[in-house]
């Protein structure tokens, strides 16, 4: 995780929780001169447009606040949604069954991208099967990782 990265979870993450909402995840690129911030927030029984802008006013008023990023960007206020972007080593471990789209940021064993059945956590590692192979994949080589959806 950049610098960058763990001084906005560190300054937003609490705000989100003080209001009732989970700090699922967050996201920054920083894409030039104007940068994409993007809050994921979750709750019991779901996220609702409401939530989010009330997530996205008391945030807007801390980064004005706070001015942590130097450039111009945009926030976005976001739930999880269908195809769920997991963080955190207890988020792999809460999902494990589902089946799972990763991309690493430099190769692991010749390749970054990897889709397949969520096995789980040991360690530091996702364990993700791709047809019959097992992959140990450390967390901290993972760029973005989502849920793929089933539609029973």
């Amino acid at each position: 995780m950049s610098s960058k990265l763990e001084q906005l979870q560190a300054l937003l993450a609490p705000v989100v929780t003080g209001l009732g909402y989970e700090c699922w995840g967050i996201e920054f690129s920083a894409q030039g001169r104007h940068s994409l911030l993007r809050i994921y927030i979750d709750k019991e029984g779901g996220v609702l447009v409401d939530d989010c802008a009330i997530v996205s006013r008391q945030i807007s008023g801390i980064l004005d606040v706070e001015d942590p990023i130097a450039s111009e960007y945009t926030l976005e206020v976001s739930s999880p949604g269908m195809e769920r972007p997991l963080f955190t080593l207890e988020q792999f471990a809460a999902h494990a069954g589902e089946q799972v789209k990763i991309k690493l940021r430099s190769p692991f064993e010749g390749r970054r991208n990897f889709q397949g059945l969520l096995r789980g956590v040991e360690e530091q590692d996702v364990v993700v099967q791709v047809d019959d192979h097992e992959f140990l994949l450390p967390i901290d080589m993972i760029d973005k990782a989502n849920i793929i959806p089933r539609f029973d």
